[in-house]
């Protein structure tokens, strides 16, 4: 079909794009940060040009009228490519070139300005990723604010009023979980021995770990970067990144774990569809739940460690008199930390409410740029009790507003949010759940591919969801596994 050919070379040119981004994050040389940001402008150009072009949308219209409805793959891959394309001609080319300018230099300022703590450096840049982000909401329009606009792109078929309504409902209930955790981990205070814990001998243990759930070395790899992530950049090419703590191997290991979960999102994807729809993860509230699974509901249970704690006290010599139990009461730990990424499960989605309020007041107008610092204290405040110590650990600690990524956050919680129902329904099936108690992931991941990870983004979220789990998305899996842990 000429509109899946067209798709496939509109792939080519986004994966090749990643490749550049990838090495962005990774080894790209400073002085190598301008021309970097030409290149991924004109590969940016490149494919809006060829995903709105008159041949795009006439091969389109073709297939669209020749389509039989008893192909409901083939039907659903034109219904989200329509999507796309409507949503893609909406934005002039010279905007999406500047777009992807403002993202490449935005980065590099982010990182600098987040080793000095200095938000005054960042700011410009965050001014005109923020004009960029406004400019492009009222070109895709949306019902009730700009910020519907963003947040379609991360999370199709939901509004920000669904999402702020979910959070508002959770927010008493994760303020209670998140006191309870805090006061409990405090009266039962274990503290890892002290490392150091060689930075090579981490990636050795996160290594094992990810491959024993079934990550695919042969068809991926890890790296080092200041804020971890997983990139796709081919089919059979999936790179996790992740940064490390000589003090505290498990910090390493949850990012792993979190960015694997991601990697085997996208190792379970149809290869043979890559580009098109059904080749693609559906949205990042789902894309989200699959780290969250494997980080939380898998990497911090019981089973799993009494089967890995072993393997970890051959490796860290220094963990060999300490019991596991101390070991778990360290990694259930609770408290009230200025960082997000280092967060705990009960306090973590707090990190997300605040985000989610700050990014709607400045799609809104409502918050000006200068004074991000301040109401980032304020919120953080209230929800958390004290001040961050500096701009580093407080409003800079995030990559996301600078590569463009404003209406992103939220999808964090719904990952929560989805991560726990999944694995409630994955547990019913009794060969998955006798599995898991024994440290055994391959039944877990080949429910997760069958459930999820095939079907691409052929279904919305919810449907999705619905169709895994036999429920809508609810809160209830996620609540009772938060209540289950700390209480």
């Amino acid at each position: 079909m000429p509109i899946f050919d067209k798709v496939r070379e509109l792939a080519i040119i986004q994966s090749s794009a990643a490749v550049l981004d990838w090495d962005q994050e990774t080894y790209l040389p400073h002085h190598a940060t301008q021309y970097r940001a030409d290149q991924l402008a004109w590969l940016a150009a490149r494919a809006h040009e060829l995903a709105t072009s008159n041949a795009w949308k006439n091969d389109l219209e073709f297939a669209e009228t020749t389509t039989q409805n008893s192909e409901p793959i083939l039907a659903a891959n034109l219904k989200e490519l329509r999507r796309e394309f409507d949503r893609a001609t909406k934005l002039p080319l010279e905007l999406v070139t500047r777009d992807s300018m403002a993202c490449s230099l935005a980065k590099h300022s982010w990182a600098d300005a987040r080793k000095r703590s200095d938000f005054s450096s960042f700011a410009p840049h965050l001014e005109k990723l923020l004009e960029i982000a406004r400019e492009k909401a009222e070109l895709w329009g949306y019902d009730s604010e700009p910020y519907d606009a963003l947040l379609d792109g991360y999370e199709r078929a939901t509004s920000t009023t669904a999402v702020a309504d979910l959070f508002d409902a959770m927010r008493p209930a994760l303020r209670d979980i998140s006191s309870q955790a805090v006061e409990k981990s405090s009266a039962q205070r274990s503290c890892l021995p002290l490392g150091p814990y060689p930075i090579a001998a981490q990636q050795k243990f996160n290594a094992q770990v990810a491959e024993a759930i079934g990550f695919n070395f042969q068809a991926g790899r890890i790296d080092t970067t200041t804020h971890p992530f997983c990139a796709t950049l081919g089919p059979r090419d999936v790179r996790l990144t992740n940064r490390y703590l000589e003090s505290d191997f498990t910090s390493s290991l949850s990012g792993v774990l979190h960015e694997a979960g991601h990697g085997l999102y996208e190792q379970g994807l149809p290869v043979s569809d890559f580009g098109l729809p059904s080749g693609k993860p559906v949205s990042l509230g789902i894309h989200e739940s699959q780290s969250r699974l494997w980080e939380n509901h898998v990497g911090r249970s019981r089973s799993f460690w009494e089967k890995w704690y072993p393997v970890a006290q051959e490796i860290f010599p220094q963990l060999t008199n300490f019991s596991l139990q101390s070991f778990l009461n360290h990694l259930w730990r609770a408290e009230f930390s200025p960082i997000r990424v280092e967060a705990d499960e009960a306090t973590y989605d707090l990190h997300i409410l605040l985000r989610f309020d700050l990014e709607r007041r400045m799609m809104n107008g409502t918050l000006s740029v200068p004074d991000v610092p301040h109401a980032w204290n304020e919120g953080f405040r209230e929800l958390f009790g004290f001040n961050p110590p500096d701009d580093r650990h407080g409003c800079l600690q995030d990559i996301h507003w600078s590569m463009g990524g404003m209406g992103y956050f939220a999808t964090y919680t719904l990952g929560n949010i989805n991560s726990a129902q999944l694995f409630a329904a994955a547990k019913r099936d009794s060969v998955v759940a006798a599995a898991i108690e024994q440290a055994d992931y391959a039944p877990l991941l080949a429910w997760l591919t069958k459930s999820v990870h095939s079907h691409g983004a052929t279904m919305d979220p919810t449907e999705l969801i619905r169709h895994a789990t036999g429920n809508v998305p609810s809160t209830d899996d996620y609540l009772a596994h938060l209540k289950s842990r700390y209480n």
